[in-house]
């Protein structure tokens, strides 16, 4: 027996602990872990396949609340709840610092590791994420083309095409400017949400007021710098994801057909929020 442990604190439990769930839920059936447990379901008998599962799974939990985060703050910024606004992102920049780390994990696989179940995947990939599609859209990263590979499900369709046609949240950020009274191009306002987003002269000035004048405009100052946490850790994670696919693959194509490596180089020169960097060479 290990020095001062009593019998009784190897056979009992903790003084209040509840033991009888006949009638309580209990952490099990709240978190509803038998189902979450249950849906790893590996296609090969490669040992390393459950790291490839659960690390995507978990991805898309995440992504799921970064969802639910960028939604809610969009709301709260169409109501100038600024104070909302900034938790709320600052919530998703830990939550992408989660997901960076995440790569380092996968990237303990090694190419052989990985073919011993690769050609079992078929034409399966994360170009095929609805989640992360929404996420671009909602950041603002608009392309029509990109909600054909969910034709085949027309709720998720609908949805991500509802996304595509909505405000990004940096439509959002753009009419608090011109709600708080800094002048923004009808132009801009009105413009085709369903196209990416470019660089707008008004915008940038906009922005340069507001950096130019901090105490004056702190509210949408925090809301820029928030803006620029978000994108910066977005990319840090679009890094990661490249070096890591680079590292396993090298310069295959993707499952989903994709270029793999060349296509993520590319994704990392797109700009959710030109005029932010822009301006800062300016100022």
């Amino acid at each position: 027996m290990l020095r001062g442990m009593s019998d009784a604190s190897t056979t009992e439990l903790p003084d209040g602990a509840h033991s009888d769930f006949s009638r309580d839920m209990s952490y099990g059936a709240y978190l509803r872990l038998d189902a979450l447990l249950a849906a790893q379901s590996p296609v090969s008998d490669s040992h390393d396949e459950m790291l490839f599962i659960i690390i995507h799974q978990a991805t898309e939990l995440w992504m799921k609340l970064v969802i639910h985060e960028i939604r809610a703050a969009q709301a709260a910024l169409d109501a100038d709840e600024f104070g909302q606004v900034s938790k709320m992102l600052s919530r998703v920049a830990r939550i992408q610092t989660q997901l960076i780390q995440s790569w380092s994990v996968l990237s303990t696989m090694t190419p052989a590791e990985y073919l011993t179940f690769r050609d079992r995947l078929g034409r399966s990939s994360g170009f095929q994420s609805h989640q992360y599609r929404e996420i671009e859209f909602l950041l603002g990263n608009k392309r029509a083309a990109m909600v054909k590979p969910f034709e085949h499900d027309p709720p998720r369709h609908a949805h991500l095409k509802a996304t595509l046609e909505g405000p990004s949240l940096y439509d959002s950020a753009i009419a608090s400017l011109a709600r708080n009274g800094l002048e923004i191009a009808d132009t801009v306002l009105s413009r085709d949400r369903t196209r990416p987003y470019t660089s707008q002269d008004s915008v940038a000035a906009a922005w340069t007021a507001v950096y130019r004048d901090t105490e004056k405009y702190w509210r949408l100052y925090e809301l820029a710098e928030k803006l620029v946490d978000l994108e910066d850790s977005f990319q840090q994670w679009r890094f990661r994801h490249l070096e890591t696919v680079k590292r396993i693959i090298g310069h295959r194509r993707g499952t989903g057909g994709t270029a793999g490596v060349s296509y993520l180089q590319h994704a990392l020169s797109h700009v959710f929020f030109p005029e932010l960097w822009e301006i800062r060479a300016d100022l």
